[in-house]
């Protein structure tokens, strides 16, 4: 991984300009460090130009690089249109796991119990994304049929990888999929979360089924958690959790690949928003940029460079503090508007590192 090239997906509308408001933040003069942005426009209309290539050409960049930072993109509805980029990137990229992680956000009330992050670890790939569906029959006897399929080397990835998240960060593996209906398919991630259990026995473990996890989470005790899921109900799980904290604009989304199968060493990394593309605040500089501004402080928290996990660090730190004194954009009842939050959080970077540079 090469900790100092970030791939720039473009995007479309206002994930495009909040994108350009993260890019900011990791120029030199704020981060200290000499970082390569190669940039692929992936927008919508780039898209239905090349057919698609420019998104594989971006995927193999994120592959050769390690590293890459994605702006929200439209998906279009129709069958015989481009699709989703985000399904080529996972593929392309090897992709195993998707983590989103929901966190407080100061001065933004959390519904209920909820005061401790919780991360859902979901299958990047399977499941009921890709599958065969098809139909049979006509009138009232027709039928609507579907093929899903999950890989043991995937459900192993989202076990582990939660585990060690969950060491990571002090938290509990709490919940899972339906496998008492579902014995021999949902059973299957099961089987690698009960594997993973026995080689990490000093992260608590608190399996239940994913219907009884949506219940509980409401009632939870504010500890923080991790929660192995299958593709679909880490996405259903995901819309969830994150709004749980008051607002997704404290939460970033990273796709995960391995090298090797080795969990614990990603061979790369992708980071975007957990929200859309926003059309109706395009051009209005009101935008909350914060997500993206924490998706590029992810990645580079995620590196072995030191350097680079020290931007990071200054950059949540400083997005963080930020909104805790006051400086908020409209969706946080606050009255900055997407530059101005950015210059500050900018201006905040730069002082932490300079003092920390002085230790």
């Amino acid at each position: 991984m090469d900790a100092r090239t970030i791939v720039v997906l473009e995007g479309d509308q206002t994930g495009q300009e909040l994108l350009e408001a993260a890019i900011r933040v990791l120029q030199p003069e704020v981060v200290g460090l000499e970082l390569e942005l190669p940039r692929f426009d992936l927008s919508l209309a780039k898209r239905r130009e090349t057919s698609n290539a420019i998104v594989h050409e971006a995927a193999r960049a994120i592959a050769a690089h390690g590293l890459g930072l994605k702006a929200a993109t439209i998906t279009p509805e129709g069958r015989d249109d481009v699709g989703s980029p985000n399904r080529i990137l996972r593929e392309d990229i090897g992709g195993k796991v998707i983590v989103r992680t929901g966190r407080r956000i100061p001065g933004v009330l959390p519904v209920g119990g909820v005061h401790s992050p919780i991360s859902v670890v979901r299958m990047a790939v399977g499941d009921a994304y890709g599958a065969k569906e098809w139909r049979e029959g006509s009138g009232d006897d027709e039928v609507a049929l579907r093929t899903e399929r999950i890989e043991r080397r995937v459900c192993r990835a989202v076990a582990e990888f939660a585990f060690c998240q969950a060491e990571r960060t002090g938290a509990k593996v709490f919940g899972g999929p339906k496998y008492t209906v579902s014995p021999i398919y949902e059973g299957m991630l099961k089987e690698e979360m009960d594997a993973a259990a026995e080689r990490h026995p000093e992260v608590p473990y608190e399996p239940q089924l994913i219907d009884a996890t949506f219940a509980l989470l409401i009632s939870s005790s504010g500890a923080p958690m991790v929660i192995p899921a299958l593709n679909r109900d880490g996405d259903i799980l995901s819309d969830l959790v994150l709004p749980l904290f008051g607002s997704i604009a404290g939460s970033e989304s990273l796709l995960v690949a391995f090298a090797d199968e080795v969990v614990d060493r990603p061979s790369a990394l992708m980071a975007e928003a957990a929200h859309g593309t926003a059309p109706a605040l395009e051009g209005k500089d009101v935008a909350n940029p914060m997500a993206m501004i924490l998706a590029a402080a992810a990645l580079l928290a995620h590196t072995d460079d030191e350097e680079c996990q020290q931007a990071g660090r200054a950059i949540r730190e400083a997005t963080l503090e930020a909104v805790a004194e006051g400086v908020r954009t409209a969706d946080l009842s606050g009255h900055h508007g997407t530059t101005a939050f950015t210059d500050e959080v900018i201006r905040r970077t730069r002082s932490k590192l300079e003092v920390w540079a002085t230790l």
